[in-house]
C-alpha cells in the first residue's frame, strides 16, 4: 500500500494546521508566537516541511512566527494536476502569507523553494520584507549557467525529468530520492532518519509526479512566449534585502553559478559560501544557517 498523506505530520514541538489559499489546501508546521513576524519557510526537492525543523524550533524561540508548507503537489498539500509554472507557484506563497493573516513575511528558501523566493519577491514585492535563499541561484543566472558547460554536466539530471512517468516510477518505487540526497548533499548526508522520510514523502500518490512538474515547466516554457516574457519580468530585479547561503561542496548547484546573483538584488545582498557543506546546509549544519537567518532578519 502506498504510505498517506500522515507519514509527514511528524510529531515535534511545532503545530500541524491546514490553511486554503488560491483554493488549495496547504498543510504546514508551525512554531512560535502567533503575533510574531511571519518567517515563511520554502522548501526544495526532494523534500518536504520537515527539511526546515530545526529552524522552524530556533526561529519561534527567537520571537519569530515561524511556519514552513509543504508546497504544492507535496506532502500532505493538495496535489492538482496542473498549478506547477511559477507565476502560479509564486501565487501560492503569496497566498499564504495572506492566508496566515500577515502583512509581509521574511521569505526563507531552499532549491526550489529559493528560486520561488526570487519570483515572489519580484512579483509581490510589498509581501515580501527579506529574502533568503540557500542553494538557490537568481533564475536568469540559472538559466545562463546551463549554457556552461559543468553546470550543465551537473544539471543533466532536469532532462531525464522531462521523460514521462519512468522518473516518477524512480521517485515512488525505487531510491532515487536518497540517491540524489546522497549525491547532492555534502559528507555524511543525508542521514537515516532523512532518507526515509524524504522517501516515504515522495511515494505518496501523485507526490513524485506533481514535484517533477515543476521541472517540466521550467523546460517546456525556454523556448516558449510565456518563458520569454517571464525572463524579461524576471530582469527587473528586486528591491528586498537578499541574503544568499551556498555550500561550497554543492554538486547540484555548482558556486561558479552562484556568482553574479546579486546583480537583480536591488535592496543590497550578501553571499556566504559555506566551506564543507553540500546542496543541504540547513540540514548539513543547521546552527550556521540559523545563526545566519537571525542576523539577516534582525533590524
Amino acid at each position: 500500500m502506498p504510505p498517506e498523506d500522515s507519514v509527514v505530520l511528524v510529531d515535534g514541538p511545532w503545530t500541524h494546521r491546514e490553511v486554503t489559499a488560491g483554493g488549495l489546501r496547504f498543510h504546514l508546521a508551525e512554531c512560535g508566537p502567533a503575533d510574531g513576524p511571519l518567517v515563511l519557510l520554502l522548501h526544495g526537492f526532494p523534500e518536504f516541511w520537515w527539511s526546515w525543523r530545526h529552524q522552524l524550533v530556533a526561529l519561534g524561540a527567537a520571537g519569530y512566527r515561524a511556519v514552513a508548507p509543504d508546497l504544492r503537489g507535496y506532502g500532505a498539500s493538495d496535489k492538482p494536476p496542473r498549478g506547477y509554472d511559477a507565476y502560479t507557484l509564486s501565487d501560492d506563497v503569496a497566498g499564504l502569507v495572506r492566508a496566515l493573516g500577515a502583512r509581509d513575511a521574511y521569505v526563507v528558501g531552499h532549491d526550489w523553494g529559493g528560486y520561488l523566493g526570487w519570483v515572489t519577491a519580484t512579483l509581490h514585492p510589498r509581501l515580501v520584507r527579506s529574502l533568503a535563499v540557500l542553494s538557490a541561484p537568481h533564475p536568469l543566472r540559472v538559466y545562463a549557467a546551463l549554457r556552461e558547460p559543468r553546470q550543465l554536466r551537473a544539471s543533466s539530471y532536469i532532462a531525464g525529468f522531462q521523460v514521462p512517468r519512468v522518473p516518477e516510477a524512480r521517485l515512488r518505487d525505487g531510491d532515487l530520492a536518497v540517491r540524489l540526497l546522497e549525491r547532492w548533499g555534502g559528507p555524511g548526508f543525508p542521514d537515516e532518519e532523512t532518507a526515509r522520510r524524504c522517501q516515504e514523502a515522495m511515494a505518496i500518490p501523485a507526490a513524485a509526479h506533481c514535484s517533477l512538474e515543476y521541472y517540466r515547466w521550467a523546460g517546456r516554457s525556454q523556448a516558449r512566449p510565456e518563458g520569454r516574457r517571464f525572463r524579461r519580468v524576471l530582469a527587473a530585479g528586486l528591491t528586498a534585502p537578499v541574503l544568499h547561503l551556498h555550500g561550497a561542496d554543492d554538486t547540484c548547484v555548482l558556486t561558479d553559478t552562484v556568482q553574479g546573483s546579486g546583480a537583480w538584488a536591488h535592496g543590497g545582498y550578501e553571499l556566504q559560501v559555506l566551506d564543507g557543506l553540500g546542496h543541504f546546509p540547513h540540514q548539513e549544519d543547521p546552527d550556521t544557517v540559523t545563526a545566519a537567518l537571525l542576523a539577516h532578519e534582525r533590524p
